[in-house]
């Protein structure tokens, strides 16, 4: 019977807004403007520091590939959910769902590597400031910058492939308004005890590791700062961390609450709530958060905005 609902198996539908014409309409202007400016404002972000050789240093380099990530991460679920919206449906093709979920947990968690690395590039500014640029080379720096990708997606092509042969036969109904790993096991039958061992198993190690780490490197960044005795030194050193706590928060607090639980405790309004904040919100935010607080990356988007006028 399993073995019949897997081959019959086309399409689900995603049912995280409900089917009211009038509900989508407003979701959709909301999500489509939310969607551009997080284009748009990473983007920027992008460019200013592309255009400006003084941004050139490692922390930028990290910032770039944090707004390259938010473009990537969006992406792969929010035109789809648009799309849907204004057509009036809410289907997605059985190898889309895993497709998109294969690319979003993958981004996900380079994003929660990616900020860990750059809790490390900050706890080397402040903490060895004389040795900083020796240790984040351009080599280190590529390096740094590219295994958080390679992390993200072997982890991503783990619970693919253990979520692509499950039968689905309770429904094809995905409370949510995208592919995600919790919804879909919600959905599926049979003996699910490795698919929840090994999410919550990765989920632990590695997202929880990463976090642990953060915390780590910011115990010892807070340590020196208070150590410095001026009070301009002080703000200098704490304006440059403050964005990245911000956005830390955030992430990790949201992700780690979405996929390091028992599926079982899964909520559609709660959880539904909670991946907005770090699948639509967070990304919407990085780049006002890094730019309004850095007098370097607005001077350089000014600059940009200037020469583009002229």
């Amino acid at each position: 019977m399993e073995s019949k609902n897997q081959t019959a198996l086309t399409n689900f539908f995603l049912l995280g807004f409900g089917n009211q014409l009038e509900v989508h309409i407003i979701f959709f202007v909301i999500f489509l403007l939310i969607y551009l400016l997080t284009f748009f404002g990473n983007f920027s972000i992008i460019t200013a520091v592309r255009s400006d050789p003084r941004l050139h240093t490692p922390m930028y380099f990290f910032l770039c590939n944090l707004s390259f990530l938010d473009i990537c991460y969006t992406s792969v679920t929010m035109p789809k959910m648009l799309a849907n919206m204004i057509s009036n449906t809410t289907s997605i093709s059985f190898s889309g769902c895993i497709a998109q979920i294969f690319f979003f947990i993958g981004l996900a968690g380079t994003e929660i590597f990616l900020l860990s690395v750059m809790a490390f590039d900050r706890y080397v500014a402040i903490c060895n400031p004389l040795l900083y640029h020796n240790i984040m080379n351009r080599r280190t720096c590529i390096q740094l910058a590219s295994g958080p990708w390679v992390a993200g997606f072997l982890n991503s092509l783990v619970h693919t492939l253990l979520l692509a042969p499950l039968s689905y036969c309770k429904s094809h109904k995905v409370n949510q308004y995208f592919c995600d790993i919790p919804p879909l096991l919600a959905l599926a039958c049979g003996d699910l005890h490795v698919n929840e061992i090994v999410l919550l198993t990765m989920g632990g190690v590695l997202g929880m590791g990463s976090f642990l780490l953060t915390i780590v490197s910011y115990v010892h960044i807070i340590s020196t700062i208070l150590k410095i005795r001026s009070a301009e030194g002080k703000r200098k050193a704490f304006s440059t961390c403050t964005s990245h706590l911000i956005v830390v928060s955030l992430f990790y607090g949201t992700s780690i609450f979405t996929y390091v639980r028992p599926t079982s405790s899964y909520s559609l309004d709660k959880d539904r709530l909670v991946s907005m904040l770090y699948g639509v919100v967070t990304p919407m935010l990085n780049p006002v958060i890094y730019s309004l607080r850095n007098k370097d990356v607005k001077g350089a988007l000014l600059r940009v905005l200037g020469r583009k006028a002229s």
